[in-house]
């Protein structure tokens, strides 16, 4: 595509933004389930694992959706996270009153524990998309998530899920400078598995990764993940780059289905494992983030009167973002990557790309 029409693509977006601002639209409702997880990964945004925690009670989640049902004309569509989601006693309980309410859900998974019969199990509560975590061949795939014989665990999982024909069966990778070089291996291994799509991102400075040494990806790197990505699709195989970060022309929808834009606070709010009420659950929790609780909050009248740290433009925070010629497309970039300490992006690609 040229450059005059993502151009224009682009202002028309930005036009679009505005307006989801002053009047946002509920699509995507995460619920953190847990903050247990039975993987340690060295990048998780939360820092899951061995963990206490405060997690509401399965009542709570029956009161919650039966409010949103009654105030939103149009559901939003239900992902469920954690932690490792399965972990929760009650998960099918919650999910298959979800179903019967009318959600569509779908989940974000280690698939370790996705055996056969929960497989089934998942399908006949009406999950209807998954994205299941593959971060490198097998022993790189362990090291990082620090589980041994977590791989072929995953890939057991994937095959009983893609058994039961869901909507969209997703792998997701992680892309670090210890698994760039697999990406091709990765890529075949995808296409035996025969899953509907590949989403490929990059270690974000979120969680434990902040504090990881040695996985940050270069210029190069980058510039290889991106070229890896468009060839493949320009093949026709569903690998796709996640929604993070404007791109520039060269790479904006050329690498994945549509223009960047943050969801979060105008497509995006999350109901965090304590009730907390934010927007994307990757953000750094804080005050100035933290919007409300489920336990003391109306949640419909939090989502249409708050949220306004997310629903200004980051770029008017720094004469860095004021003054590039890009801000109209990036309006600042990702809502999860903003220091919110010295009021900067810590994931640019201006300079990179």
């Amino acid at each position: 595509m040229d450059n005059n029409t993502k151009i224009r693509h682009l202002q028309i977006l930005n036009d679009y933004r505005q307006q989801l601002r002053k009047y946002p639209i509920l699509k995507f409702l995460f619920f953190e389930f847990t903050l247990r997880c039975n993987e340690r990964c060295l990048h998780c945004g939360s820092s899951c694992g061995d963990v206490v925690s405060n997690e509401l009670p399965t009542q709570t989640y029956f009161d919650f959706l039966d409010k949103i049902k009654h105030d939103f004309k149009e559901l939003p569509m239900m992902c469920i996270t954690g932690g490792e989601p399965l972990l929760r006693h009650d998960f099918f309980e919650i999910t298959g009153y979800a179903n019967k309410l009318g959600f569509n859900w779908g989940m974000t998974s280690n698939g370790t524990l996705i055996t056969k019969d929960v497989a089934k199990r998942l399908k006949e509560t009406g999950m209807k998309t998954v994205s299941i975590s593959v971060d490198g061949l097998e022993e790189t795939h362990d090291e990082f998530r620090r589980t041994k014989g977590g791989f072929k665990r995953t890939i057991e999982g994937v095959k009983n899920l893609l058994e039961q024909d869901f909507n969209s069966v997703q792998v997701t990778t992680v892309v670090t400078k210890k698994n760039i070089s697999q990406l091709d291996s990765l890529f075949d291994l995808m296409c035996e598995l025969d899953v509907d799509s590949w989403r490929v991102i990059n270690i974000e400075p979120i969680g434990r990764a902040l504090k990881l040494d040695g996985y940050t990806l270069d210029t190069e790197d980058y510039k290889r993940m991106f070229d890896f990505i468009k060839e493949k699709r320009n093949s026709d195989f569903p690998v796709l780059y996640g929604c993070s970060h404007f791109l520039g022309l060269d790479y904006e929808r050329e690498v994945r289905n549509w223009y960047f834009l943050c969801n979060a606070g105008i497509y995006t709010a999350s109901i965090m494992s304590n009730g907390d009420i934010g927007a994307c659950l990757d953000i750094e929790r804080r005050p100035e983030t933290i919007q409300g609780n489920i336990l003391s909050d109306d949640f419909t009248n939090v989502w249409y009167n708050r949220f306004d740290i997310f629903r200004t433009s980051l770029a008017e925070k720094n004469e860095k973002c004021r003054s590039c010629d890009s801000k109209s497309f990036c309006e600042g970039g990702s809502y999860h990557s903003w220091n919110y300490d010295d009021n900067c992006q810590m994931v640019c690609f201006k300079d990179v790309l």
